[in-house]
């Protein structure tokens, strides 16, 4: 890392999934949904962002969660494994909103917990946040679990505000009978496609400049990675971590087309078929 930053003045790996949260592109569309759920905290709530792999979906939720945790008087929690059974997903939230559970005992931790989270709303007037990663993992009796507990008084108040991050199948389960009071229920959505051209030109300027050398690599290289990267921001990220790897080991300075062809070509080139003894 520390050749990688003498050799060509970058701050940090502008091509990593540990981008400073700072550094990281946020389109209008990201910007408008993170807004409309902050808007909506007080109130509480589900909210969903969907999408495939490498359409952007996990920065959007990481700048999401910076933001909400930066709101005041807000309580954000964060599951960690999704595919929990009901009283392991309990455990997990008595540890993320500080509530001591009994085990085995699903009416004693479902009722302490709606008590904490009524007492941080009278106290403090906003809603605790619970956010929901890889949520197409969640198993049915989970979801339906939060459903009843995140609400109140026959549905009439929101005591949580539960966001949910997943892939296309997310919204395929809760179009299932079994989850559709719960799909029925998503106030905020964000879909995610796959980048245009034009996205991924504008996350790539952005991150070098970011991280301190806008001039990294030439512009013709700019438009040779998108053009391969297929609208995907991963596949774009993991071509220049690669191209950017080599041109550490072999101490070139600027990234251009020679050193793209010279990297990919190799890969892609077949292997000379053996002979048959």
């Amino acid at each position: 890392m520390s050749k990688l930053l003498s050799v060509h003045g970058l701050k940090f790996n502008p091509f990593r999934p540990d981008v400073p949260i700072e550094a990281l592109f946020r389109s209008p569309m990201v910007d408008s949904f993170i807004r409309r759920v902050e808007l909506s905290v007080a109130d509480g709530g589900f909210a969903m962002l969907t999408g495939d792999p490498g359409t952007g979906k996990s920065v959007a939720l990481r700048l999401l969660a910076d933001r909400l945790a930066k709101l005041p008087d807000v309580l954000v929690g964060t599951i960690e494994h999704p595919q929990s059974r009901t009283m392991d997903f309990y455990r997990e939230l008595g540890d993320l909103f500080g509530v001591q559970l009994a085990a085995h005992n699903r009416w004693s931790g479902f009722k302490m917990l709606r008590e904490r989270w009524s007492d941080h709303i009278a106290s403090r007037r906003s809603r605790p946040i619970l956010i929901v990663d890889e949520a197409q993992e969640t198993l049915t009796p989970v979801f339906s679990e939060l459903r009843t507990l995140a609400s109140k008084e026959l549905d009439s108040k929101q005591l949580l505000s539960v966001v949910f991050a997943g892939d296309m199948r997310l919204p395929d389960r809760l179009r299932t009978s079994e989850l559709l009071p719960l799909g029925s229920r998503i106030r905020r959505r964000l879909t995610f496609d796959y980048a245009s051209r034009d996205e991924l030109a504008a996350c790539l300027d952005h991150l070098l400049a970011a991280a301190g050398n806008s001039a990294l690599m030439t512009t013709e290289l700019r438009a040779t990675l998108v053009d391969h990267a297929a609208g995907n921001y991963r596949v774009l990220m993991n071509l220049c971590d690669e191209l950017l790897t080599v041109a550490v080991d072999r101490d070139v300075a600027t990234l251009d087309e020679k050193l793209y062809l010279d990297v990919f070509a190799q890969a892609a080139k077949p292997k000379p078929a053996q002979k048959k003894r």
